[in-house]
């Protein structure tokens, strides 16, 4: 078997990856909103209720970016919180306009750090999100040294369609062989990164994926993972 290619580039994911979403986004949040609409939620079954909705999750046939897929999981974590009647959509429509604002999330202590060590081994790195949000505020917001960013809603096809990482690699002027990919979705992330014949890991942050030989804990696991550094 031959030896991989040396690596030029690593692609990450961005939501649950490289930031988390703040207490206006979370339980509390949800609480919030939902308070405003005269409905009762509890915000104890938030991770509960969106970890349910990911199962569910359907992504457009095609691939395509759909916001509609969004608003759609907002709504079943908010039934799965307890919520339900005619005001779900309303309330879900309120909370995903709030996914668009960068200073409504929080960088994961270990995303510096883990990017920094990547660029002192002279590594181009590159964000990939599935989302509408405008990733260029959200990098000038957070002081991100990235190379290139793309997301769903401005390429139009969602991971893990095989265009938007491609696309992805061509803004890093490298190939499938010679970059890695990092995020939290087995299937969107991995899966779609690996069909193309990335190196791809999957970061499990809250140990849901127990068993797995590519999960990482955390991204300070990730330039041993890539072979930077002694594991």
């Amino acid at each position: 078997m031959s030896e991989p290619l040396p690596l030029e580039a690593v692609l990450f994911d961005v939501d649950f990856t490289l930031a988390k979403p703040g207490p206006l986004l979370g339980g509390p949040g949800y609480r919030e909103a939902a308070a405003r609409f005269g409905l009762d939620l509890d915000p104890a079954r938030y991770l509960e209720a969106r970890s349910a909705a990911i199962v569910d999750i359907e992504h457009h046939p095609e691939l395509d970016h759909d916001e509609e897929v969004w608003v759609r999981f907002t709504e079943d974590i908010l039934r799965g919180m307890g919520g339900d009647g005619p005001n779900i959509r309303e309330i879900a429509l309120e909370i995903t306009r709030g996914w668009q604002r960068s200073d409504n999330f929080e960088l994961y202590e270990d995303a510096l750090p883990a990017m920094a060590e990547l660029r002192a081994h002279g590594l181009r790195i590159g964000l990939v999100s599935n989302t509408s949000r405008d990733l260029e505020d959200f990098i000038a917001h957070f002081r991100l040294d990235v190379d290139a960013w793309i997301s769903s809603g401005r390429h139009g096809k969602v991971k893990p369609s095989p265009s938007i990482f491609l696309a992805a690699l061509e803004l890093l002027g490298t190939v499938p062989e010679r970059a890695a990919m990092v995020g939290d979705s087995p299937t969107d992330d991995v899966d779609g990164a690996r069909a193309l014949g990335l190196r791809a890991f999957l970061l499990d942050r809250e140990g849901r994926f127990g068993g797995r030989n590519d999960a990482l804990p955390d991204l300070r696991a990730l330039p041993a993972a890539l072979g930077l550094v002694a594991g």
